[in-house]
């Protein structure tokens, strides 16, 4: 009974440190296209194409810090515990989210990115934290959980960056000065980083260790460092089972569409409508990601739950990739109204990423377990593979967007979204034939 509510305490305040992390973080969403936009112009990058290739750079310097050290990070939790690595992550956030806010060149900003992504592994180290206190029967519901407090943040952190963009202009006041009319992104970036240091206060006191020392690992020092390990863990997926191979083959193709999406959304949204855009700024944007949020708390934080004692988890998996699919694919055909088909669009999205996310943690967990195998481990090789696919598809989404934006015919900007959406089925695909270790798994 105590250990239960010691696992139970320790869930709420995991949860609340994701929660406050994710607020922070996703904070930049609605202005960080309009932002490097601005940076690239500066920069003397005036060519549409040449300056929308730069917002796909910004935003895989992120996640190429994350592919470098989340598997370093995920293996060093294994040995060093959980806690230290989720503490470091929200020290990383909160210094380099500030410093994201004064950048005054492309090359500052592509350094603090990458030295942000390099610096947080939370989300690998959150999920194994999860399974170290969680019963096979407990791993879905927490799972969902977890994911919840990634769509709460998803929620509340896009509307609030929304809202403090421009202060000179929205607010006026205090914030009507040269300086702010000159760093119309600076506030948000310093409350995302207030709140990753408030975050940090909160895990420091209240959130205990999930890794006992005798379920540690110990660091060989003769190991491969650096890039060279990262590269050998990634290598190693080959030494895994086919199941966990394929599942993490499957999320990597999820996490590459999702954002390839994710890296032109906006670059379309903020469009100008006569050029088939929608013509939205940073807050009607900011909405929109919250909406997506909302409806990511809904199906992660209450209806996941009901949905896997009922359904088989891979079923859910299958079907999540398959909706999200049609709404990404459905996006350049939007029309700025009604505003109302655009929520059904992203309602697609955001239901397929809500069962996607937790069921198919869920199964590579089971597998984990199964094959006894280190779960911090695991976890880290499907985030560096994540990250991979994050580094990739921003880059890749950027170029396709930059030489078919102005195209006609069938290379126009819609062919970066139906991209997207072939690619999701791909991941469908992929797994068609994958049988699964656990005993519950039915056929």
């Amino acid at each position: 009974m105590g250990s239960e509510s010691n696992a139970r305490g320790s869930m709420s305040i995991l949860f609340l440190v994701v929660l406050i992390d994710m607020i922070g973080f996703t904070l930049v969403i609605p202005f960080l296209t309009y932002f490097i936009q601005d940076l690239a112009h500066g920069d003397g990058f005036t060519d549409i194409g040449t300056r929308d290739r730069w917002v796909g750079i910004v935003l895989a310097a992120y996640t190429f810090g994350q592919f470098i050290f989340t598997p370093i990070l995920g293996t060093l939790s294994d040995s060093v515990g959980r806690r230290p690595i989720i503490l470091f992550g929200l020290i990383s956030n909160t210094i380099f989210l500030i410093s994201f806010g004064l950048s005054g060149s492309l090359w500052f900003a592509l350094l603090v990115r990458f030295l942000a992504g390099a610096g947080n592994g939370n989300i690998a180290v959150a999920r194994a934290y999860v399974g170290d206190i969680s019963t096979p029967e407990q791993t879905a519901g927490r799972m969902g959980l977890i994911g919840a407090a990634f769509g709460l943040g998803f929620m509340i952190g896009p509307f609030i960056g929304g809202v403090l963009t421009d202060p000179a202009t929205s607010f006026g006041g205090f914030f009507d000065t040269e300086w702010w009319k000159s760093h119309p992104y600076f506030l948000p970036c310093l409350f995302a980083g207030s709140l990753s240091a408030t975050s940090f206060v909160f895990a420091l006191r209240y959130l205990p260790e999930s890794l006992p020392l005798q379920s540690r690992t110990v660091i060989d020092s003769n190991a491969p460092k650096g890039f060279k390990r990262v590269l050998n863990n990634l290598l190693g997926v080959r030494d895994l089972n086919p199941q966990i191979r394929t599942l993490i083959l499957v999320n990597a193709l999820f996490l590459l569409s999702f954002t390839m999406m994710h890296a032109t959304f906006i670059l379309f949204t903020g469009m100008e409508i006569v050029n088939g855009g929608l013509g939205y700024d940073a807050y009607q944007n900011g909405l929109i990601f919250a909406y997506v949020g909302l409806i990511g708390v809904i199906v992660q934080g209450g209806l996941i739950r009901p949905l896997v004692r009922r359904y088989n988890p891979r079923h859910l998996m299958v079907m999540g990739i398959f909706i999200c699919g049609i709404g990404l694919g459905w996006i350049p055909y939007l029309e700025p109204t009604p505003f109302a088909i655009g929520l059904v669009a992203m309602t697609c999205i955001a239901v397929g990423n809500g069962l996607f996310q937790p069921t198919q943690n869920t199964l590579i967990t089971f597998e984990a377990r199964f094959q006894q195998l280190d779960l911090g481990r695991v976890m880290g090789a499907q985030e560096g593979f994540g990250a991979l696919s994050r580094v990739i598809g921003p880059v890749f989404a950027a170029f396709v967007w930059a030489e078919t934006v102005d195209g006609t015919g069938f290379w126009t900007y819609h062919t970066v979204f139906r991209i997207c959406a072939i690619i999701m089925a791909f991941a469908i695909i992929a797994q068609i034939r994958m049988k699964l270790s656990m005993n519950s798994e039915e056929e």
